[in-house]
């Protein structure tokens, strides 16, 4: 998208919006059974999106992304909901990975590894989790030892999104295992299957997202260049989790108000045309009061969460605030799709109704980027 200014207009907006709905259709949706069959989705589907200029839309044009913003990108998640894909993990490639590279990397390191990302030849992800440590990022055992002009990095990664398919890693690891929050640094790594001590573990069977690339990872001295790491000095990498986790949590917001929206849009679609008792299902007060509630919801979560991305655009979209978006927003969309599932009566148990895999996808919103329950404490401190 190098024609996409920075401050777009509706118009704009409107083509990279076709342009995403066009991609969905055709290059993703007549693939989601496979995605689904093999536990991930080709690589080869990030490369067409990057062709189209769909990947890195908010990176400025110096560094091989489109000069937009992140209305382009929330455009872009919103239809991949639409369309019913939850295999491609854009949200960490295009939009987490990036831009921990743009905030704190070297004009090297930009232009090193973003125009890869952008064009869809390399895949990113981002290695917090582990095996024995979640919300806590704190408390993490994956270790960077200085060697020379290398760190050898060893420990474990788990439920790392795009972690069988990525070649670009930003890794969280302890720098000095003494310490805790000012003990970790992010590390940059440039892997593939021959990289040595780099193993990619099992991909992870879940009940929801099921086309997903979920991995764990395994690292035994790997060398990644002191180079590659983010920032100007060790000790920085817990600070700059922090601050790049609200645009985490906002993506999260963004992509519930989407399924929320789409529930109400297909459970209004087949309660006016399913005949119950002789009329149709919506004629029921039952149904029309759990519709208005649900409209009503989408309409509410729409409203918020479009006022938290202008204001991430104007730079002013604070932890907490991130926080209500991503923890309310991903509650409402668990409660309103199981809602238009019941509506949907036995049919909407099967998968051959998009409302169940939404309704497994759902779940998962409620853990990453922050367990809600941590998002609430997280609020709390700001009372």
């Amino acid at each position: 998208m190098s024609s996409t200014p920075s401050n777009p207009d509706h118009g704009d907006l409107e083509a990279v919006r076709e342009l995403a709905r066009g991609f969905f259709t055709k290059e993703v949706a007549p693939f989601e059974d496979t995605f689904i069959y093999q536990g991930f989705p080709d690589r080869t589907v990030y490369r067409k999106a990057g062709e189209l200029g769909l990947l890195c839309m908010s990176v400025p044009e110096q560094y091989g992304g489109g000069g937009g913003t992140f209305t382009h990108e929330a455009i872009l998640f919103e239809e991949q909901v639409r369309a019913g894909d939850s295999a491609l993990q854009l949200g960490v490639h295009t939009g987490i990975v990036p831009h921990y590279i743009l905030a704190y990397g070297t004009e090297e390191q930009k232009h090193r590894w973003l125009p890869k990302l952008a064009s869809g030849e390399w895949i990113g992800a981002i290695a917090m989790t582990e095996p024995g440590t979640g919300s806590d990022l704190q408390a993490i055992s994956t270790r960077a030892v200085r060697s020379g002009d290398d760190y050898l990095v060893s420990g474990a990664k788990t439920f790392i999104s795009n972690g069988r398919n990525c070649d670009l890693l930003i890794i969280a690891a302890k720098t000095d295992a003494t310490a805790r929050a000012a003990g970790v640094s992010l590390l940059v790594a440039e892997v593939s299957d021959d990289t040595p001590g780099f193993e990619r573990g099992r991909v992870l069977h879940k009940i929801g997202q099921q086309g997903q690339d979920t991995t764990e990872l395994f690292f035994e001295d790997l060398r990644v260049p002191t180079a590659h790491l983010l920032g100007p000095a060790e000790g920085q990498g817990f600070m700059q989790l922090m601050q790049q986790l609200p645009n985490e949590r906002l993506i999260c917001a963004v992509a519930s108000v989407a399924m929320i929206e789409r529930a109400v849009e297909l459970t209004v679609a087949y309660t006016k045309d399913r005949q119950v008792f002789g009329k149709p299902l919506m004629t029921m007060q039952n149904t029309k009061f759990e519709l208005a509630e649900c409209a009503t919801i989408a309409r509410v979560a729409r409203t918020f969460v479009d006022d938290c991305v202008d204001r991430h655009l104007r730079g002013d979209l604070d932890v907490p605030t991130a926080a209500m978006a991503k923890y309310w927003a991903s509650d409402q969309q668990c409660s309103v799709v199981d809602r238009c599932l019941q509506l949907f009566g036995g049919y909407g148990y099967t998968t051959e109704f998009p409302i169940a895999r939404m309704f497994t996808d759902s779940r998962i919103q409620k853990i990453y980027a922050g367990a809600n329950e941590v998002m609430k404490d997280i609020i709390a401190r700001s009372l």
